[in-house]
């Protein structure tokens, strides 16, 4: 599989990373803690990544209240693969309901022992604040990544869930400080949500940042699942967590999407490889996270690699979703 330079952080990444948000719960949320893979499960999907020549994957210390790094770990520990999968982990959101959350130095510090516990190494390639904290300076946040840095413990530092603001901001304070910047930004970003375009895109390509969209199927829709005056899919995003999606639900949606299916038949490729090939062929984009919940589904995902879009058929595609 192709790599990419992620930015200047000195690391190569593949052009698909596994997103693991689903091994041992759905995401953060804790209610939802005990859902999604089973560890035998996840072991399939990280085998299958692997095979693929997928070289990341991508996890949260919150992920499943802990279970997602605690699998990996498992199944790093009981496979010892060589070379080992570059891994990516976040922090800010809480390990369960009730429990604390941000980026106040000390926790940081904290959370990230706790990460490299459960996953079971010295280190992480990649570590990413999860959001932003409104309530901790952003140069005490910096000050605490720039410690576990200089111990060994975490290669390179990105943001996720960033304004275009916010991280002007980060980037500031990292030269005024003389501390680590974020050296990618891993935002949502699909034909469904194009909010990296009003100016994060901008601010990676000016300090030369990398930048790895996650959600590039939007939560599912982009495959063409949600049929209009339907039910969802049982166990899909829509079934178990709409509220992230509602704003979806509507016919200027639907027209859409029905549009997009059709041209993916065109081109004779599935809704889902258009959809990742769309946000894959974006300049500014180095790899995208994919979140396939089985080894067939991440086979099928693999012909994305061989499509490249040229800048008229984003356009044609993009114009879909602008009406």
């Amino acid at each position: 599989m192709e790599k990419r330079a992620l930015g200047r952080s000195g690391i190569d990444v593949s052009r698909l990373l596994l997103g693991c948000g689903s091994f041992g719960g759905i995401g953060s949320t804790p209610e939802l803690f005990g859902r999604g893979e089973s560890e035998q499960e996840a072991f399939e999907l990280m085998d299958a990544a692997v095979a693929a020549g997928i070289t990341v994957f991508d996890t949260a210390d919150a992920y499943g209240g802990g279970r997602s790094e605690a699998t990996i770990g498992k199944w790093l520990a009981e496979r010892r693969p060589e070379p080992r999968p570059l891994l990516s982990t976040k922090v800010y959101n809480p390990m369960d309901a009730g429990a604390d959350h941000g980026l106040a130095q000390a926790r940081v510090i904290r959370q990230l022992d706790s990460s490299l516990e459960r996953l079971r190494v010295d280190h992480v390639d990649m570590y990413v604040l999860h959001d932003w904290d409104v309530d901790t300076p952003i140069a005490e946040t910096l000050g605490a990544l720039d410690e576990v840095m200089k111990a060994g413990k975490v290669r390179a530092i990105a943001a996720s869930n960033i304004s275009a603001a916010q991280l002007e901001e980060g980037l500031d304070a990292s030269a005024q400080h003389g501390l680590p910047r974020f050296e990618w930004v891993q935002n949502e970003y699909s034909l469904l949500h194009r909010e990296p375009e009003s100016g994060v895109f901008a601010l990676c390509e000016r300090h030369g940042l990398g930048f790895t969209p996650f959600s590039p199927l939007a939560g599912g829709w982009l495959t063409g699942k949600y049929r209009r005056d339907a039910q969802p899919p049982p166990n899909s995003r829509m079934a178990v967590r709409p509220a992230e999606y509602t704003a979806y639900e509507n016919d200027s949606t639907h027209d859409a999407i029905e549009g997009f299916v059709d041209a993916a038949r065109e081109r004779g490729v599935s809704p889902p490889v258009l959809a990742v090939a769309w946000a894959l062929s974006h300049p500014r984009v180095d790899a995208a996270l994919i979140g396939p919940r089985s080894p067939a589904q991440l086979q099928s995902l693999l012909p994305v690699l061989d499509l490249e879009l040229d800048e008229s058929e984003r356009a044609e595609l993009a114009e879909l979703f602008s009406r």
